[in-house]
């Protein structure tokens, strides 16, 4: 039995009449860009993650990069952040003029190591943000970072992949993007909460950050034709407004769902050897937006997997900081061991709420043979 990495289509058809009751009246009206249908979904983005302002925009990199611009990130400045991770993480802080520094990742969790940021911070001159990055939907222990941090360090927290996820901090469950200078969050059609099509937002509990990030995602500007700073055109599309919105309510039950097949797999290979389950810290609430393995053979596994038609992924095949347009930057092999051993270890298999027994089975029959167990 063939077994993809995602099924959009399964997700789709159970609310499909939803969706397109929520996408007729725009295009009737024919009102595209902006509007009140990204202004409902900007208050249900509030709401869930528990912020003051959220501010739709066209997708996720956009996300970074206006709210390295809000917190006046420029030439010459100096931006933190993990080698592990997609790299629009590190592409944005380059596109703003600013450079990325790296530090290493938690082998456990795969998040940047807040003792390990710590120290960057403290040996290297121009430090103007950290970007945490809640990998395969797990929050950065973002309460340690903040503890570790010189006072007033802005954090930017790239919750591309943890939108809805929280972590239980000083008492209390915090909510991604909830307790940083700035959240951004991705609608990748491929993430828990995707559009049909690219979108982003960004949330912020700062008054004044907030209508800067407004004023930048338009040409700079709030007044039509009349530009106080250059800008870009950066606006959330209605149509995936609507889409979001009507999917946003099924957010919660979807990743139980995925949680509930995590669980399932790992329980599934406890005992495989060669193989290492995601490590979930206890005080987070993860959304799986990637099951993600440490496997012996990882290569050899892959081709297997691929032979069988298991869908699988590998999450991130090359650190940022040995990737050829980061040359510049002058780092070599070995200097972040972690996430180079990360990358040669990780692979993601299927995980989405749709899932079906038999399917789940099947990737651990897969998987299990291929150890000889």
């Amino acid at each position: 039995m063939a077994v993809p990495l995602l099924d959009l289509k399964a997700q789709h058809a159970t609310i499909r009449d939803e969706v397109l009751a929520a996408i007729l009246p725009i295009v009737d009206e024919q009102t595209f860009i902006l509007g009140e249908p990204v202004e409902r979904l900007e208050r249900m983005v509030m709401a869930l993650s528990q912020t003051k302002h959220a501010i739709g925009c066209a997708n996720g990199s956009d996300a970074l990069l206006l709210a390295l611009r809000a917190l006046n990130v420029e030439q010459g400045d100096v931006v933190v952040t993990t080698p592990f991770t997609f790299f629009a993480t590190a592409g944005a802080v380059h596109n703003v003029g600013a450079r990325p520094v790296f530090a290493d990742i938690d082998p456990g969790t795969f998040n940047i190591s807040p003792t390990a940021a710590a120290e960057v911070v403290a040996r290297t001159p121009g430090v103007k943000a950290v970007i945490a990055v809640d990998l395969f939907g797990q929050m950065a222990a973002l309460d340690e970072l903040t503890a570790r941090l010189p006072a007033g360090t802005s954090i930017i927290e790239d919750a591309a992949q943890s939108i809805g996820a929280r972590r239980r901090q000083h008492g209390a469950w915090v909510r991604a993007g909830e307790a940083v200078s700035i959240g951004t969050f991705s609608f990748f059609p491929s993430k828990n909460l995707g559009g049909y099509g690219d979108g982003g937002m960004i949330v912020t509990q700062d008054d004044t950050i907030a209508s800067r990030l407004r004023r930048l995602r338009t040409h700079g500007s709030v007044k039509t034709y009349y530009h106080e700073e250059v800008g870009y055109n950066s606006r959330l599309d209605s149509l995936q407004a609507a889409v979001l919105a009507a999917k946003l309510p099924h957010l919660e039950s979807w990743s139980a769902a995925r949680r509930l097949n995590a669980e399932f797999y790992s329980k599934a290979f406890a005992d495989l050897d060669g193989v290492r389950v995601p490590v979930i810290e206890p005080q987070n609430e993860s959304i799986y937006n990637q099951y993600t393995l440490r496997v012996d053979r990882r290569d050899a596994l892959q081709q297997y997997l691929k032979e069988k038609g298991i869908g699988h992924a590998v999450y991130y095949p090359l650190p940022l900081h040995l990737q050829p347009c980061f040359a510049y930057l002058g780092y070599k092999e070995g200097d972040f061991p972690e996430s180079e051993q990360a990358a040669r270890e990780v692979i993601s298999l299927p995980v989405y709420p749709e899932l079906t027994a038999s399917q789940r089975d099947e990737v651990v029959s897969t998987v299990r043979a291929f150890y000889g167990q």
